[in-house]
Formats: C-alpha cells, structure tokens, sequence
C-alpha cells in the first residue's frame, strides 16, 4: 500500500538537510526558547546568513518565533516531525526485517561450514 505524504513532510526534510539548520534544532531542543543572536553565537556566520536559516526552518514549522520588544525569540514546534518520524518508522521496520533475515542465513551458513568441518576431521 502506497501512502501518499504531504509537503509538509518534503518541508520538513529539506529544512534538516542542511547541517546548519540541523545544529540549530539541535541547540533548540537542548536550550528551549532562544533569542536569535543567541542562537548564532556558536556559527561562524553572518547574523544575516542565520537568519536566512531560521527563516526557512520557520516556513517549514520546525520553529516558531515571538517578538518581545526588539528582540525574537524562537522555539522548537516539534509537530511538523511527527510524520517524518512515522515515514522513516516505516522504513526502519523494513530494514529491520532485512537484517534480521541477513542475520539468519549467515547463521544457518556458519552452522553449515560447522557441519562440513566436523565432518571433514572425521
């Protein structure tokens, strides 16, 4: 059964294909709510190159900002992941299976050459 997903999952994934987007995810889930310059401290980066970061991570809801005053603060909505996580669940149980019936047949190929040596030395 083909299951068709919506753009918000292809959002999702070009938003964490980029390493810098996901080092700031990364420090989102670690710090909680950050204001934008503390976010672009650890880069060595232009504050407007973050920005062009935080802005697609915003349009893909992986971020939500709030402005106090002069200064934005942003958080981590962790919804948008959710279908990420069920398609790539989907796939893991996939190649679970397929290692798991890799791990039998070398098993019953070890327990084969066993057989043969044991009766070879006879």
């Amino acid at each position: 059964m083909v299951k068709h997903y919506s753009e918000q999952l292809d959002r999702t994934f070009f938003a964490i294909s980029d390493p810098t987007r996901r080092a700031i995810i990364g420090n989102l889930a670690a710090k909680g709510t950050c204001s934008v310059l503390e976010l672009a401290e650890p880069f060595n980066m232009s504050l407007p190159a973050i920005s062009k970061h935080l802005k697609l991570l915003e349009s893909a809801k992986l971020i939500t900002r709030e402005v106090k005053g002069r200064v934005h603060y942003l958080k981590l909505s962790a919804e948008p992941m959710s279908e990420a996580n069920e398609w790539l669940a989907n796939y893991s149980k996939f190649w679970i299976n397929q290692l798991d019936s890799l791990e039998r047949f070398l098993m019953e190929e070890s327990s084969g050459e066993d057989n043969a040596d044991s009766d070879n030395n006879k």
